[in-house]
């Protein structure tokens, strides 16, 4: 188990939930081991952008998501809002980096100022007092200057910030095009292997910055 990546994904409440399943799908489909957080605001999201409906008990959720991205027994775990005993809540415990995807302008805010209320921000600080890898998808738009503020503070602290901007140069058909465009940058910043959109310079159309 350990040669098996860890990631740490969380969902908190911007839309873009389709972001983070797709993600989960393709960390899984890896043979990664994903650490899955959830915020009460990702639930209603997931809920009401998608088709998919998570239970409200943690067991229950973990089984949920295991038959959505076809886990394999125990490769899914999924921890409550305050479950301090956690892996992502400690810079003790496994050195995994940390996906928000969606993330929240709130829970950006939280993370700028080093609050810690829940499970989500915790995993946050760890990440950013460790140095370890920490991606923001962000999906808000027009940003004020709170929120432009916040990212910049948390990029000189060494977070990605990734907004959930799709490309076109790709000539995407679908959602679901897009969709992979943007996990599909995630998972280059992973160090992951992906094939659903080319780099650039790897075919006509290429990928850009």
């Amino acid at each position: 188990m350990a040669d098996v990546p860890v990631i740490n994904l969380a969902f908190t409440g911007a839309s873009g939930a389709q972001y983070g399943l797709r993600l989960l799908q393709c960390l899984v489909a890896q043979g990664c081991r994903v650490n899955v957080m959830v915020s009460k605001a990702a639930q209603v999201v997931i809920a009401t952008e998608t088709d998919f409906t998570l239970p409200g008990n943690t067991p229950a959720m973990a089984e949920a998501f295991r038959q959505f991205s076809g886990a394999r027994e125990g490769q899914v775990c999924v921890f409550g809002r305050e479950e301090w005993f956690s892996p992502p809540a400690s810079g003790s415990g496994e050195k995994a980096p940390l996906v928000i995807c969606p993330c929240s302008t709130g829970t950006l805010s939280a993370l700028a100022t080093g609050a810690s209320n829940n499970l989500i921000e915790r995993a946050g600080d760890v990440a950013l007092k460790e140095r370890r890898p920490l991606i923001l998808v962000l999906r808000e738009s027009p940003y004020s200057e709170v929120h432009l503020d916040n990212m910049l503070r948390l990029t000189r602290m060494g977070a990605v910030i990734m907004p959930a901007s799709p490309g076109f140069y790709h000539k995407p058909e679908s959602i679901d095009d897009l969709v992979d465009f943007m996990v599909a940058r995630i998972l280059d910043h992973l160090g992951l292997e992906q094939s659903m959109v080319p780099r650039w310079g790897e075919s006509g159309h290429g990928r850009g910055n």
